[in-house]
């Protein structure tokens, strides 16, 4: 048996784990235990932002998210002999247990964790300290709220990748304008295309960097002196529940208008919330160019193309950024 393909076989449906996952402390019992070594260190494992929210009494932070996480806690826990009582967000939540592999690798000799976290220390009727401690937001499920949104087009981005045999071509092309309507967590809305923009990236200062662009702005691909933009417009964007904030979470059906043929589509969609009452669409997908008339170097549709191939897929992805 091939060795790599040996060693993932060993290793596959193990999961990390630490010594200190047997160390539970229930809510009820942190006070006692606190009191029984006060020698004890408390951290939350949250982001500072979080802490300074709401926290445990008498906690240090050290968020378990930063790369520094190791440094952070050495800078409030110099001797690793101490016992320290760690806490994250909720049963739900893996930070704590992230957080126990960490310390148990750094040689951390007496780690426990509060069970259930800081919603579990609040939900057993104790007080936290914070500027807002008893406002909570999970910042994992998406929310929009109803409303006109226009695009930010220098925030948005439209980036698009084009292969044949040899070798790969990736660039950009400007959004010129948009606007989104969220009506009870459905979306529409449209967004307009400068096929004249159509820019590419990888051969930047080669000289065929403008003969490229040139020739994509040609009759031969997307022919912009006759169709100088291109429209998509979003018919429906549906949640895709549970609506986690970091995976797909919306089914977009939307139509593209593209060199003067309009051809539906469909794709997911991350969508999340920005600051102030902007939210973030992002989607990376395919499709497949002769659907629009743009079928040069196809052999779908040429015969005898030599060095002239190219695939019929182009990868797009999308980032749209709009507020009110």
């Amino acid at each position: 048996m091939n060795s790599l393909l040996s060693d993932h076989l060993k290793e596959k449906g193990e999961t990390m784990s630490s010594k200190f996952d047997q160390n539970p402390v229930a809510a009820g019992d942190l006070r006692a235990f606190l009191i029984e070594k006060p020698e004890t260190v408390l951290i939350d494992l949250l982001p500072p932002e979080h802490f300074v929210s709401r926290h445990v009494p008498g906690a240090q932070n050290a968020c378990v998210f930063h790369v520094s996480f190791l440094d952070d806690l050495a800078a409030i826990v110099s001797d690793k002999r101490l016992p320290i009582v760690v806490y994250g967000s909720s049963v739900r939540s893996r930070d704590a247990a992230v957080a126990l592999e960490k310390m148990d690798r750094a040689n951390f000799e007496q780690v426990s964790f509060l069970k259930g976290g800081v919603e579990a220390w609040h939900g057993a009727g104790y007080d936290l300290e914070g500027e807002a401690p008893y406002q909570q937001d999970l910042q994992t499920m998406v929310n929009l709220t109803d409303g006109q949104y226009t695009v930010d087009c220098e925030a948005s981005e439209l980036e698009w990748a084009g292969r044949n045999p040899n070798c790969r071509h990736i660039g950009t092309v400007d959004i010129a304008r948009g606007e989104i309507e969220i009506k009870g967590s459905v979306i529409t809305g449209a967004i307009e295309i400068d096929m004249n923009t159509i820019h590419n990236i990888n051969l930047e200062g080669d000289e065929l960097q403008p003969v490229l662009e040139a020739h994509l702005r040609s009759d031969d691909f997307f022919f912009t002196k006759m169709f100088p933009k291109a429209v998509l417009s979003i018919r429906q964007v549906k949640r895709i529940e549970p609506c986690w904030l970091t995976g797909p979470n919306h089914h977009v059906k939307a139509e593209l208008s593209l060199r003067g043929v309009s051809v539906d589509l469909e794709f997911d969609a991350t969508v999340a919330l920005i600051e102030g009452d902007s939210f973030v669409l992002e989607a990376h997908f395919d499709i497949d160019r002769t659907r629009w008339n743009v079928i040069y170097g196809s052999t779908r549709f040429f015969e005898y193309l030599g060095m002239h191939k190219v695939f019929d897929l182009i990868s797009l992805q999308l980032r749209l950024v709009a507020g009110h």
